[in-house]
């Protein structure tokens, strides 16, 4: 496993991190989410990303179960805030960000966080207060850092340009070969502003595993064969993308790796790019998936998934 600095903070991650979206505390059950878990630290991940809305707590709850008696030190804990918990409890406000994050604090089982982020940018709360009230957090040693998810360049450069307040020191954007709007703007003003990124989707939604083939019905294990998530993936199940896809096995197999390993090295290349973060139901796919750490693509291979993915549609260059 290689490791990288995240933006300008002295903390350095592990290139594949472990995400909980879906996964841990409810949609896998809890011994194959303590494998996962430990076959992550076993080849070298210390990055762990979760979320207080994930499975409604759950997944810090288990989180905090899993990691307890393990070395603070030894990993670095990342979660975030913002959407609804309750009908009462959503947003950015000084107040929520008190509540859920001590809330998360009691489920993780720690007294801090390494990194504290703004699940979205909450357009009903004053930036002004969101940060203050972020940076009070942070001095009081509640996080070591402070992140945010999908927000616009705008609003990175406005929380920037705020007075008196602690800076952000990563960004979490949705990024993979199908997805790739943040290179135009966020990655370069990111770059300047010394915040680096924590890619989340480097698969699209497993997309990019492989398992789905053009012309034929998702396997009925998949996430796209559930009525919930098909939706959210369906922008990338297009014949033309996984048509593409199909180009990039021969590719992938030259270089002695499975397509996931190939997508998560293609998201890696670019320095940016601090840690991607993987989904994973069984510790084989953590293991595969880590295997992509410290792969380096040559220009020539480069070019030639850019020429597989050309006719793949406009997901598969900028969106």
């Amino acid at each position: 496993m290689q490791y990288r600095r995240l933006g300008r903070s002295d903390l350095t991650v592990s290139e594949i991190s472990l995400g909980s979206w879906l996964t841990y505390g409810g949609g896998v059950e809890r011994e194959r989410a303590e494998a996962c878990l430990h076959r992550a630290f076993e080849v070298g991940i210390n990055f762990i990303d979760t979320a207080n809305v994930y499975a409604r707590g759950a997944a810090e709850s288990f989180l905090g179960e899993a990691l307890r008696g393990l070395p603070r030190e030894s990993y670095v804990l990342a979660t975030k805030a913002f959407f609804p918990m309750s009908p009462d409890d959503r947003g950015l406000s000084a107040a929520q960000i008190e509540k859920q994050l001590d809330a998360s604090l009691r489920r993780l089982r720690v007294d801090h966080v390494d990194l504290y982020q703004c699940h979205r940018y909450d357009p009903e709360t004053p930036l002004e207060e969101t940060m203050g009230a972020l940076t009070s957090a942070l001095r009081k040693g509640k996080t070591r850092y402070l992140g945010f998810s999908e927000w616009s360049p705008r609003q990175i450069q406005a929380a920037a340009a705020l007075p008196g307040v602690e800076r952000f020191v990563s960004s979490q954007p949705q990024y993979s070969m199908l997805w790739r709007a943040p290179e135009l703007e966020v990655f370069p003003l990111c770059a300047r502003l010394g915040i680096g990124q924590i890619v989340w989707s480097p698969l699209a939604q497993g997309v990019l595993s492989g398992k789905y083939r053009p012309g034929q019905p998702p396997p009925s294990d998949s996430r796209a064969a559930s009525e919930r998530m098909g939706g959210f993936i369906g922008e990338f199940l297009d014949n033309r993308i996984l048509a593409g896809l199909q180009r990039l096995e021969p590719i992938a197999r030259e270089l002695g790796l499975s397509l996931p390993q190939l997508a998560l090295a293609w998201v890696l290349r670019r320095l940016e790019v601090s840690s991607a973060i993987i989904g994973a139901s069984r510790p084989e796919q953590v293991a595969e998936n880590a295997g992509a750490s410290g792969v380096r693509l040559e220009p020539a291979v480069l070019e030639r998934i850019e020429k597989a993915l050309v006719g793949a549609g406009q997901a598969a260059t900028d969106p």
